[in-house]
């Protein structure tokens, strides 16, 4: 083996450049701030081999790449722990890129001969950001769509090159295929290499220069800097610096898997990093923001209103970054190690400051709040989707969400349904209006505890009901505050039956197995609803049977059939006529279309896929 590694060394020069890098003299000895580097180059080496194996399970196109990243996060073994070393050692990289930048400024480690050494160091910041916000977009869920749009959209306010520059990125007027392909070859190509290439050279300067400031010749391993036994004061890197270095990169993946690992581990939260719903072009998200270790940026951009983002964006971050590539000439005056150490001090306060203000008003803003609540519900129901026997369809994960009445019902109810009508209180997506209702809830409408307070005296004639209408004062409202609140006990019990039947009519999902078991009183409620206590057919039609009928045909009441034509044209006459109240026509005016109305009646019936516990 001796013999080959000799061999190798002459022909290679391998055994030199391994002595030159184990062998090294450090003066003074092995010291934790000099495992910098070592750190630095590990967290480096960790996202390259994770990318390496997340690159082999992508799929760059806005129909597969959510698809993609979904499967790797839930079906491959070991893919959510995968995806998660790669993001969270990621921004570990950025955070101790940043502190090593401030260590090397209090150190003044910028003076002759390391000037440029800290410009690589400085010059790798802008190449880390880059990084980061090419990564945010490549899962191409709602949060990583919209925080891409925010630099992307201040790459267009740059003068003369920023909007050629946006729509090289783009590759397009807005983002789609070519974007995540440009992306993509940003992600895993240019920017990992440029990144490397400086890493390595920086590492390469520093191991030159000498970790305590010597000068060690290019190509040369000086004998004399060799550590020996009779080296004093100097000790070699290998093995008491080595091992040092090895306890910080140890610290490193404890810290990496200990974030990643600790949802799981105290059975709640999100995973880490969590992926929400597919990216829809069409739903802008208001809760979308950069990840923490950027949240100063976004807020600072807020001290900049319309007009004025290019001194946000551009002006001030390049002049900030000038003062601290000039601190090597700065440092050589008398107080110029005072400014700069005070520069960079003053520098990570306001960031602090800044980003515990975005965090601090994010938790009390309520709209930030609601938005991130429906997003993780939206989240957790594509999963849902995704995982069913039917999987994600050609079109892509986006279809499923956007075929799902569990998802668009409540959607489409708030901006059609809820100027008037309430869904157990709110406006279908959890906000209270702020208006009182003007039409009936219509949680659990068909339902027989919904028809149960139709029919109850003290509740008719509620907000709840019809209290908002104008059949507040109509004939059914006065038939059950007078008549229905004078039934006896053998008339309110022919009244259930009746609502047992009337409510069968709908075959709702919910009911189902309640409807099965009460065929009896069903077919017996169907009777006594034409008869003289309840007197339904007096104002209704209910199949065929009735007088003069005022009111909505009750056969197939509350069924799919029934509200996709009650909601299309409630002005029929198999409704309400010409006394329909303010009701739009949703379909007979084209305001929405019979997709829409299925997806908001599908909703209001309870009747979505659910997944199986079987």
């Amino acid at each position: 083996m001796k013999g080959l590694i000799e061999w190798l060394d002459r022909r290679t020069g391998v055994g030199t450049a391994w002595r030159w890098f184990f062998y090294q003299s450090i003066p003074g000895g092995a010291r934790w701030r000099y495992a910098w580097s070592t750190v630095l180059l590990f967290t480096f080496l960790v996202q390259a081999v994770t990318g390496f194996f997340l690159l082999g399970h992508y799929s760059a196109s806005s129909q597969t790449a959510w698809e993609s990243v979904f499967f790797l996060q839930y079906q491959v073994p070991g893919g959510w722990l995968l995806r998660g070393l790669h993001v969270i050692t990621a921004q570990v990289f950025t955070v101790l890129l940043a502190l090593h930048l401030m260590q090397q400024v209090i150190g003044r480690a910028y003076l002759a001969p390391r000037e440029v050494n800290f410009w690589l160091l400085l010059a790798l910041l802008p190449l880390v950001i880059g990084l980061s916000v090419t990564g945010w977009l490549l899962p191409h869920d709602q949060k990583g769509f919209w925080a891409a749009r925010v630099p992307l959209n201040l790459l267009g306010i740059l003068p003369l090159v920023g909007p050629d520059i946006q729509r090289l990125l783009i590759g397009g007027s807005d983002l789609g295929h070519y974007t995540l392909t440009r992306f993509v070859a940003l992600h895993t190509v240019l920017l990992p290499a440029l990144t490397g290439s400086l890493l390595g050279l920086y590492i390469y300067l520093t191991r030159r220069h000498g970790l305590s400031g010597l000068v060690q010749p290019a190509g040369q391993v000086n004998p004399a800097r060799l550590a020996t036994p009779e080296s004093g004061s100097s000790a070699a890197y290998w093995p008491d610096q080595a091992l040092r270095d090895a306890i910080a990169c140890l610290a490193v993946v404890v810290t990496v898997l200990f974030v990643v690992l600790r949802p799981r581990l105290l059975g709640h939260g999100q995973p880490v990093p969590e992926l929400l719903g597919p990216a829809n072009p069409a739903e802008p998200y208001s809760a979308a923001r950069p990840e923490w270790f950027m949240l100063w940026l976004f807020q600072f951009l807020k001290l900049f209103p319309g007009g004025t983002e290019l001194w946000g964006a551009v002006i001030l971050p390049l002049l900030v970054v000038l003062v601290i590539a000039l601190m090597p000439w700065i440092g050589r005056w008398r107080l110029g190690p005072g400014f700069n150490t005070g520069f960079m001090l003053a520098l990570v306060a306001g960031v602090i400051v800044l980003t515990a203000l975005a965090v601090s008003q994010d938790r009390t803003d309520p709209e930030y709040q609601a938005a991130r609540r429906a997003a993780r519900i939206e989240a957790a129901r594509a999963n849902v989707l995704a995982q069913a026997p039917t999987g994600i369809p050609p079109s892509g994960a986006l279809s499923l969400l956007q075929g799902d009445p569990l998802t668009q019902g409540p959607r489409l109810f708030a901006r059609n349904c809820a100027s008037c009508h309430r869904y157990d209180g709110n406006d279908g997506a959890g906000r209270i209006p702020k208006e009182p209702p003007a039409a009936s809830d219509l949680k659990g409408y068909g339902g027989r505890e919904w028809l149960t307070g139709l029919l109850d005296p003290q509740r008719i004639a509620s907000l709840h009901y019809f209290g908002g209408t104008k059949l507040r004062d109509g004939k059914m409202v006065r038939f059950v505050t007078k008549d229905v609140a004078g039934f006896s006990p053998a008339e309110r019990a022919q009244l259930e039956q009746v609502i047992v039947a009337l409510s069968a009519e709908a075959q709702l999902k919910s009911q189902r197995e309640a409807d099965r078991r009460d065929a009896r009183m069903i077919l017996e409620g169907k009777e006594l609803i034409e008869n003289q206590t309840v007197r339904c057919t007096e104002c209704h039609l209910f199949h065929r049977k009735g007088d003069e009928p005022i009111g909505p045909d009750l056969t197939g009441y509350a069924s799919r059939e029934w509200l996709m034509a009650f909601v299309a044209d409630p002005a029929h006459e198999r409704f309400y006529g010409k006394k329909n109240d303010r009701m739009p026509l949703f379909g007979k005016d084209e305001v929405l279309d019979a997709r829409s109305i299925g997806l908001v009646v599908d909703w209001l019936r309870g009747e979505w896929y659910q997944e199986s516990h079987k």
